[in-house]
C-alpha cells in the first residue's frame, strides 16, 4: 500500500486519502507528504470489541462520505468485508483484494460475509493467475483482475558493499516460514565459508525465536547461523549476501523475492501456494522446488554455493524480469482498473 501511495502522490490529477481504522491504526511505512491520512478519535476497547467494531464501521462511512472519493482501494482478506460493510446503501466503487494465500481457510461468518459482500464489490485484485483461479470459485464477482504487488527496487551498485558467502531469508518468524528447515538444510550442506542469516522476529504472537535459537545451538552452527532480528536496513543485507533462500509454505505474494531478485540475488524456494512461482523461472533466475521437496532444496542450494557463474547469471536474469514489477508499471495497473474500469 505504501509503494502504491508513493506512486499515487505522484500523479498531480490526483487526491489520495487513506483512511486507518484498525485495533491500533499505525503508520509503519514512509508516506509521501500530500497523502491525507485520517485515523479514529476513539480507541479501541477489546473489552466491549462488538461495540468497537460497530463504532468503527460508522467512523469508516461517516469519514468515506465526508472524502466523496472516486474509488475505494480496500486491503485485507477479513477488513474488506468490513469496508463493504461500511458503505451498504451509498453510491461508491470498492475494490479489493485480498492480501494472503488464496488457499486460505476462513471460519464459517467470515466465509459467509465474503460470499455475501464480495459480489458488492466493483472488482477483485488478485496476486496472482492462481489466486484469480480459485477466488472464481470461492465468492461469485465477475470482474477480477490479476495485478502483482508493486515491488521496492533496490540497487546495491552505489552502495559499495562487497558480496559475502551469505545465505538471507527474510521474513516474519512463524511456523509456516519453516525456518527450522532452513536452518537443518543449511547445516547439511556446510560448504566453507558460507554463513545463513536470517531477518525477522517473532510474529502472531509466537515464540519462534526461541525454538530456532535452540536448534541452531544444538547443530553446534551459532557461529555461522544468525538470528539478525528486525532490521531496519535491510537493503544491506540484500547488496551483502549472494543467495536468498525462501522455505514458506503460505504465500499470497512474497514481495521479499522480488526485493531479493532486484538487488541481483539467485532466490531458491518452495512452490507453495501462491506467488514464487509468479516470480521465479526455474533454471532461470532461481529455483523453484516442490513443496517438502527437502533432498532437491539442498541439491539446488549446495549447487548454487559451488558455482559463482550460475549465481552471477541468475541474479542478472533476475534483476531483468522484477522490472515489470516496478511500482510506477504496477501502480499504473492499479489506476487503470479503479479509475477507468
Amino acid at each position: 500500500m505504501s509503494e502504491l501511495a508513493n506512486y499515487f502522490c505522484r500523479i498531480p490529477d490526483i487526491e489520495l486519502h487513506i483512511i486507518l481504522y484498525g485495533k491500533d491504526p499505525k503508520v509503519y511505512y514512509e508516506i509521501p507528504y500530500n497523502l491525507i491520512l485520517h485515523k479514529p478519535e476513539s480507541e479501541f476497547n477489546e473489552r466491549m470489541r462488538f461495540l468497537s467494531a460497530i463504532r468503527r464501521i460508522f467512523y469508516l462511512r461517516r469519514t468515506i462520505r465526508s472524502i466523496n472519493p472516486d474509488s475505494i482501494l480496500s486491503f485485507g482478506e477479513y477488513w474488506n468485508s468490513f469496508v463493504l460493510l461500511s458503505i451498504i446503501g451509498l453510491d461508491y466503487p470498492v475494490y479489493i483484494s485480498d492480501r494472503c494465500s488464496p488457499a486460505k481457510q476462513f471460519g464459517n461468518t467470515h466465509h459467509f460475509l465474503r460470499k455475501l459482500l464480495y459480489r458488492r464489490a466493483a472488482g477483485v485484485i488478485a496476486q496472482t493467475a492462481k489466486a484469480q483461479s480459485l477466488y472464481s470459485n470461492q465468492f461469485i464477482n465477475n470482474n477480477i483482475r490479476v495485478i502483482g504487488n508493486p515491488i521496492r527496487m533496490i540497487s546495491c551498485k552505489n552502495k559499495k558493499i562487497e558480496r559475502e558467502k551469505i545465505i538471507l531469508t527474510v521474513g516474519r518468524l512463524i511456523r509456516t516460514k519453516h525456518h527450522d528447515i532452513l536452518i537443518r538444510l543449511f547445516s547439511e550442506v556446510s560448504e566453507e565459508g558460507w554463513r545463513l542469516v536470517i531477518v525477522g522476529d517473532n510474529a502472531l504472537k509466537e515464540d519462534t525465536r526461541s525454538a530456532l535459537e535452540q536448534l541452531v545451538d544444538s547443530l553446534g552452527m551459532t557461529d555461522r547461523i544468525i538470528l539478525a532480528g528486525n532490521i531496519k536496513d535491510v537493503d544491506t543485507y540484500y547488496c551483502r549476501s549472494q543467495i536468498f533462500a525462501f522455505t514458506s509454505s503460505s504465500e499470497g505474494f512474497p514481495n521479499v523475492i522480488g526485493e531479493a531478485m532486484s538487488a541481483g540475488l539467485p532466490v531458491i524456494a518452495f512452490n507453495c501456494i501462491a506467488g514464487p512461482e509468479e516470480l521465479i523461472r526455474d533454471g532461470e533466475t532461481g529455483y523453484l522446488v516442490d513443496l517438502f521437496d527437502n533432498d532437491t532444496f539442498r541439491d539446488r542450494l549446495r549447487k548454487l554455493m559451488n558455482d559463482h557463474h550460475l549465481r552471477s547469471r541468475m541474479g542478472a536474469a533476475g534483476m531483468k524480469v522484477i522490472e515489470d514489477y516496478a511500482s510506477e508499471k504496477i501502480g499504473q495497473r492499479y489506476l487503470d482498473f479503479i479509475l477507468t474500469n
